[in-house]
């Protein structure tokens, strides 16, 4: 073969083989992308979430307040709450250790806003800060019914029996002025997925002294009775049992709480988008 074919047929050789390792290169690049490999968590988080809530409003409402226990006229006071009159308020629970309720659900409530808002959902919570007063239970549930929210989750930790352990959803029962009646059924959805969402990320059992499998129905809270938008409340565990204490005080439980509670709202608004859709 002349030394000038051969020297061209070797550049030949070479550009295949050249344009090969590109193609290969590119093809991993391309199947990274597609599996999350390569790409910084919160940024896949992110990029995939964006689409999935964007336009969404959601409400947490995360219990108490700080400034609760030295305010006992303000929260003492007599609320609307659905056909009778409660409360305004109350200080909540606390850990034998003084790990106060309101500190928990505002430190989940800032989390799970964070993973949501990656998601490309509006969230908006009842109270901006742990130091102040309220607010009452009638405002709480108002803000969700004045955003037209898509759904609200009140974040709780609660104080049972030292002995029971476990978590627990609250859904809406008919409330007393019957008022409630459009949101009992999506509430019931909300507080099943967000059950299944919790468990599955947190590890905690459901709740043992109280309700059945996770879930109890209630008319006697007015945050509940007073809503529009389907909401439930988020019994996050019992503050008095020192097993799940221990995992309440725990940053890095809290922040896969807040997974379980943004996943739970997620599948919840995934699956009554596809409905909508479906119905259209």
């Amino acid at each position: 073969m002349p030394v000038r074919i051969r020297r061209i047929f070797v550049l030949q050789i070479a550009g295949v083989v050249l344009l090969g390792l590109l193609a290969g290169f590119a093809l991993r690049f391309a199947l990274n992308r597609l599996d999350g490999h390569g790409l910084d968590p919160p940024a896949r988080a992110a990029g995939v979430a964006a689409v999935s809530l964007a336009g969404r409003t959601i409400v947490l409402d995360p219990g108490h307040d700080g400034g609760n226990a030295g305010a006992g006229a303000v929260i003492n006071r007599q609320v609307p709450a659905g056909g009778f009159d409660k409360e305004c308020d109350t200080v909540g629970a606390q850990t034998a250790a003084g790990y106060p309720e309101h500190a928990f659900t505002f430190d989940l409530a800032q989390r799970t806003a964070m993973i949501l808002r990656a998601r490309g959902a509006r969230v908006v919570l009842t109270r901006g800060d742990d130091t102040g007063v309220g607010p009452c239970i009638d405002q709480r549930a108002r803000t969700g019914n004045d955003l037209g929210a898509a759904a609200v989750v009140s974040i709780h930790a609660d104080g049972g029996p030292v002995t029971g352990r476990g978590f627990h959803v609250i859904a809406p029962a008919l409330s007393p002025d019957r008022a409630n009646a459009s949101i009992l059924a999506p509430s019931t959805r909300l507080a099943g997925v967000l059950r299944t969402a919790f468990g599955r990320a947190t590890g905690l059992p459901l709740a043992d002294y109280l309700g059945k499998e996770g879930m109890t129905i209630r008319s006697d809270l007015g945050g509940l009775n007073l809503s529009r938008v389907p909401k439930v409340f988020l019994e996050c565990g019992n503050m008095r049992n020192p097993t799940d204490a221990a995992a309440l005080v725990d940053p890095a439980w809290r922040a896969r709480a807040a997974t379980g509670v943004a996943d739970g709202l997620t599948a919840f608004l995934q699956a009554g988008s596809a409905s909508t859709a479906q119905r259209g």
